[in-house]
């Protein structure tokens, strides 16, 4: 059977969209430390940090600081989410390489997660694209493009009307996200072939969560769909607050693993990852949904266990 060619580029979010699920604080030196190892296993992206405001999100109210201490490794781009124009300011001053802007394309969960309706939302990031250009690259994350825990299924064309309005201001990259679990493959290809067609230009990022076990079916659907770029987050991180029963981000190591022994190509030194990946539940406090850590790699082979005969 021929092996896949295709390159797959993964981009790690367990600093901020994993850790900002955490109920204890993980210590700046900590975050610094992990992002500094992440840099040195080949992926495209790593999402820092989020410039929001601490009574927001405590668990990142060292933003400034951690992204001022990282060691920023050549060929890998350090992300951040911002969520208006100050805190796109921020980040601009931190020396953000890409600001990452979210909204939901259900109103329900934008209203839920935002505390604000859609218009409103796309015209303060409209504002923050515009600040943006020019001097920074700008990915927008759509949430809940495969369903809302409120309203149901988020059609297609809705999710497509977004990503279009987005598009037409500028915008490098399009993420769409399955905020909270709900997708299936066969929804998975249709989106990925859709988004395909009519995004020719932008990076196109899919980002999945592991809620109802389907996550890592997903990311395959999507990558024999034609997408080359996915979210990841270390030991399976991560979560929505507004999805009941929502369980982290897909684990970077888990699906990375996956590709890699069907022959994809990750740019993910594995064994690297693996090891930040097993001292990942002494940084947090508790063990992580991820497998990979537990299990090791398929390569790894074990002495035959002595037999006893009677």
């Amino acid at each position: 059977m021929k092996q896949p060619t295709q390159r797959i580029r993964f981009n790690e979010v367990v600093t901020r969209d994993g850790f900002q699920m955490e109920p204890e604080f993980v210590p700046t030196d900590a975050k610094v430390a992990l992002i500094d190892a992440l840099g040195e296993c080949g992926y495209a992206k790593i999402e820092v940090t989020s410039f929001t405001s601490a009574k927001a999100i405590p668990m990142l109210r060292d933003a400034e600081e951690v992204m001022g201490r990282i060691r920023r490794v050549p060929g890998v781009e350090y992300t951040v989410l911002v969520p208006n124009v100050r805190g796109a300011e921020r980040a601009l001053e931190s020396r953000a390489d890409e600001l990452n802007l979210v909204m939901s394309t259900s109103e329900t969960h934008n209203q839920a997660n935002l505390r604000m309706p859609r218009e409103k939302s796309f015209a303060g990031l409209r504002e923050v694209v515009a600040m943006a250009q020019g001097r920074v690259p700008v990915n927008v994350s759509l949430s809940t493009c495969f369903g809302c825990p409120m309203e149901g299924e988020v059609p297609q064309d809705e999710v497509l009307r977004w990503a279009d309005r987005f598009a037409e201001l500028g915008v490098r990259g399009l993420t769409v996200c399955d905020t909270t679990g709900m997708a299936n493959p066969a929804q998975v290809g249709r989106m990925s072939e859709a988004l395909r067609e009519r995004f020719e230009g932008l990076q196109l990022t899919l980002h999945f969560h592991n809620t109802r076990g389907m996550g890592l079916a997903n990311l395959l659907a999507a990558v024999q769909a034609g997408i080359d770029r996915f979210d990841g987050s270390l030991g399976g991180l991560g979560g929505c607050p507004y999805a009941p029963g929502a369980s982290g981000n897909i684990a970077s190591e888990d699906a990375i693993h996956m590709l890699q022994v069907m022959g994809y190509d990750t740019g993910i030194d594995i064994n690297r990852l693996l090891a930040v990946a097993r001292d990942l539940p002494r940084i947090v406090g508790h063990d992580v949904p991820g497998q990979l850590a537990k299990a090791g790699l398929t390569t790894e082979l074990h002495p035959t266990p002595c037999i006893t005969t009677v």
